[in-house]
């Protein structure tokens, strides 16, 4: 398979949380991250905006995110 991402992403198993308008969240996985974004684990894509907020209490991570593609049980994004 070829690899499309202009930089590459680090493995990762870190527990994250998609915030949503209206002070709701999503609890989520973060599987794989670069400085222009993440791949997560989530239950259900459905119900997930097209933007949110993502946090990673972990490290102190709160960056704000597009969707860039949706799979069952997974999102990519991008930041910014």
């Amino acid at each position: 398979m070829d690899e499309r991402r202009s930089t590459k992403r680090q493995r990762v198993l870190k527990a994250g949380s998609i915030k949503i308008g209206g002070g709701g969240a999503i609890d989520c996985t973060v599987r794989n991250l670069s400085q222009f974004g993440a791949a997560l684990d989530v239950q259900s894509p459905v119900g997930i905006p097209s933007e949110f907020v993502l946090l990673i209490t972990g490290d102190g991570l709160r960056r704000p995110c597009r969707v860039a593609w949706r799979k069952a049980g997974r999102i990519g994004i991008r930041f910014g």
